[in-house]
């Protein structure tokens, strides 16, 4: 069979455009290959970020509980105190005006009480101290819970760069995603290792209540009565 020269030269001519076609091909199987990789690491992480951050969030509402039980109960103790020393007074002045051999029974109930009044006294200031250590425990808790929230939001943000650079194609895409991937994860490990990490600036918009805007205040204040 004879072969015709001129394909041959077509040949030598189309090579450099069929290079070029395969070295794109390689370019896009590696960056493919680097936003498979990326997704599936950050995916790992924020599930080991997910477990740790429940078990915060678990343990937040059971100092959230705590830190209610035990106010209710100084405040228990605070009542028991005041009517104890109300008790005292009006003994006192019931005293006062009772015969001299009745008021020795009056004596023995005002020490009584006296003692109860201090000894509720003590356990109320006892109290106290437990309830502020319930107030820093769930406040120690909720600076780790913010950052798992700041790494989720971040990661959440990575992984929807890199889903837009497999669909583009753009390596530039992915170089930008890298940022909220590196934020994201340096938030999560001071998350998972108790590190003291806490962006203010971010957290404080995120977390602070809106102030409600001025007619809304004089919508709920009542009208006063011009009668």
């Amino acid at each position: 069979m004879a072969i015709d020269p001129l394909d041959i030269v077509e040949t030598d001519e189309n090579q450099p455009d069929r290079d070029k076609a395969l070295d794109q091909e390689q370019r896009k199987g590696r960056l493919n290959t680097a936003v498979a990789i990326a997704v599936a690491l950050l995916a790992t992480f924020i599930g080991l970020c997910k477990v740790k951050d429940d078990n915060i969030v678990q343990a937040m509402q059971q100092a959230q509980a705590n830190r209610i039980d035990d106010w209710a109960l100084y405040q228990a103790r605070n009542l028991r105190a005041e009517i104890a020393k109300a008790t005292v007074a009006q003994l006192q002045l019931q005293s006062l005006s009772q015969p001299a051999t009745n008021r020795a029974a009056y004596q023995k109930q005002i020490e009584a009480y006296q003692t109860l009044a201090t000894k509720e006294d003590q356990k109320k200031a006892q109290q106290k101290i437990v309830a502020e250590t319930d107030q820093q425990t769930y406040d120690q808790l909720n600076f780790h819970d913010d950052q798992f929230d700041l790494s989720d939001a971040a990661l959440s943000l990575a992984i929807s760069l890199l889903a837009i650079t497999a669909l583009s194609q753009k390596r530039w895409l992915f170089g930008i995603a890298m940022i909220p991937t590196v934020f994201g994860v340096v938030m999560g490990l001071a998350g998972l290792l108790s590190w003291n990490l806490h962006p203010d600036a971010l957290i404080k918009p995120l977390t602070q209540q809106p102030q409600p805007a001025p007619w809304q205040i004089a919508r709920r204040e009542p009208l006063s009565d011009h009668r």
